[in-house]
């Protein structure tokens, strides 16, 4: 028996098993799983799942960096860390006496801010009265403080993973408890969202802060990536870093907050997902009881300014004492595209394991690069984005020589059909990635409120599979000639500086580069 036919027949019996799994998994989750939009317009999906005797949530709230107001960048991830800190009866000693005393941090910040923003104008010795000021406020409403109470009665109720994010396109909160925890659950999550507190703002806003400068300021790589998003889009706010410009950090509010939880966390804009050891017939009414609590207030307008098209190719270079990095992007249609299926396709091809063609070429066979991949959906998919690639070079070769390289896998592709095979492939990895996705609670809980936020229905979460298998090997090369062209290409490099080049290495103005944007 040859190998070829060895290879074809674990594809064939590979697509059998993980079709088979696919349909027992669809018919099973239709009958496990319960949507209710209350009244106030949040949504709720309860997924039962007797499996462990403990559950998981996922609360997602449709705002990211790119609802982030103008001169208040980070002000979508700052609130994150305010949900953190607890509300009228958590966190606080005293929140009769807290209020008022919040209440005068603002009015000696926005006295001091007001001065501070005179520039060569203000008065410095009156700017270091009202400092003072201010700071004195934050130490008098520190005192009614219990720092990290709401984390305390999470670990000790049993809590685990207790964790959030924010990105461009939307904020989430999550962690598991035990099964017996579910009412607990439901007043903790909705209290934060009914009554937040936004007390220790200025502290937390430094820790935000510390967090820009290890993260983006003192790091390369960081560096590169701010640059590189910002040189693609021009006009959308995806250009915008999701952790603030330093100079918004040091400006920016907790009236201001306030101002963006009250406009974006709004009911309508919420799912909250919720997969475990329950039952809808209890769960249910118990969820509406604390959830239904919410105001009902309008759902937020967010439309945003439209990237107008790319005419000319854009590039990022950062000359470092580090190691050298080489990207580049192409934009592309949001997630709602008819071909958003050919773009996950092909990212795919392109990166999935160690027998994608970008590994293949650039890492194994000439030995060129110690990482290559290319993948969808940077930095968001809400919105038109990009289509990526990123390559690590060996020492000895240049970022340079990963563009060359790259740019010959896109050649590939544009001009010639891929396998059968790897056609096949490309549709069983679909199948199987979307079974160990939704292996565990967790996991589960965030597909559901995801595609839920974005589709109006989580079942779309199974159709991704289905349009994914109606892929053609034309539709691959029809995206690849549209998209990945010279005009539609910002690309972001990272090159040695000062020393000369590696032994082997070109030097870096032969690389094509050129210091600073173009």
């Amino acid at each position: 028996m040859s190998p070829r036919f060895i290879h074809r027949s674990l594809i064939a019996l590979l697509l059998a098993l993980s079709s088979l799994a696919f349909a027992q998994d669809v018919a099973s989750f239709e009958k496990r799983i319960s949507v209710k939009k209350l009244a106030n317009g949040l949504t709720l999906i309860i997924c039962e799942r007797p499996e462990a005797p403990v559950f998981s949530f996922f609360t997602l709230v449709d705002a990211g960096s790119a609802q982030d107001p103008m001169r208040a960048t980070g002000l979508a991830h700052m609130f994150e860390h305010m949900a953190f800190k607890g509300t009228d009866q958590i966190g606080t000693k005293d929140y009769a006496a807290e209020k008022p005393a919040l209440a005068k941090v603002e009015t000696a910040y926005a006295v001091y801010i007001a001065e501070r923003d005179k520039g060569v104008a203000a008065d410095q010795a009156k700017l270091q009265q009202l400092e003072k000021a201010w700071k004195d406020a934050i130490a008098e409403a520190d005192k009614y403080v219990v720092s990290n109470e709401f984390g305390k009665i999470v670990e000790q109720n049993g809590g685990e993973g207790m964790n959030a994010f924010t990105n461009y396109d939307e904020t989430a909160y999550h962690y598991s408890f035990p099964e017996n925890r579910l009412e607990l659950w439901a007043y903790l999550e909705s209290e934060r969202f009914l009554h937040p507190v936004l007390r220790e703002f200025y502290k937390e806003r430094n820790v935000v802060i510390e967090e820009r400068r290890m993260r983006t300021d003192s790091n390369p790589f960081g560096r590169l990536l701010e640059q590189f998003t910002e040189e693609a889009f021009a006009a959308h706010p995806y250009h915008r870093p999701t952790v603030g410009w330093m100079s918004d950090l040091n400006t920016f509010s907790a009236t201001e907050a306030q101002k963006f939880f009250d406009k974006y966390y709004v009911p309508a804009n919420m799912v909250v997902a919720v997969v475990g050891d329950l039952k809808v017939a209890q769960a249910m009414p118990m969820l509406e009881k604390y959830f239904g609590r919410l105001p009902a207030r309008p759902q937020p307008d967010e439309t945003t300014t439209t990237e107008p098209p790319q005419n000319s190719e854009r590039k990022v270079v950062l000359k470092e004492r580090t190691q050298p990095l080489y990207i580049e992007g192409y934009h592309r249609p949001d997630y709602r595209s008819k071909d958003d299926a050919v773009f996950d396709a092909i990212s795919d091809l392109l990166s999935e394991g160690r027998t994608s063609r970008l590994y293949r070429a650039l890492v194994r066979d000439k030995k060129i690069a110690s990482d290559a991949e290319g993948f969808t959906g940077y930095p968001g998919v809400k919105y038109p984005h990009l289509f990526a690639f990123i390559a690590v070079p060996l020492p000895g070769h240049t970022p340079a020589e990963m563009g060359d390289a790259i740019h010959a896998e896109i050649d590939h592709l544009k001009k010639e059909d891929i396998t059968d095979d790897e056609l096949k492939m490309i549709k069983t990895r679909a199948k199987a990635n979307l079974i160990r996705g939704l292996a565990d609670n967790e996991g589960l809980a965030t597909q559901l409120a995801t595609y839920q936020t974005r589709y109006g229905d989580w079942r779309e979460l199974f159709r991704s599979v289905d349009r994914i298998d109606q892929v053609s090997k034309a539709d691959i090369r029809r995206i690849a000639n549209e998209v990945f062209v010279d005009t539609n290409r910002t690309v972001g490099v990272i090159e040695k500086a000062g020393g000369g080049a590696s032994p082997g290495e070109q030097s870096p103005d032969n690389s094509g580069g050129q210091g600073g944007a173009q």
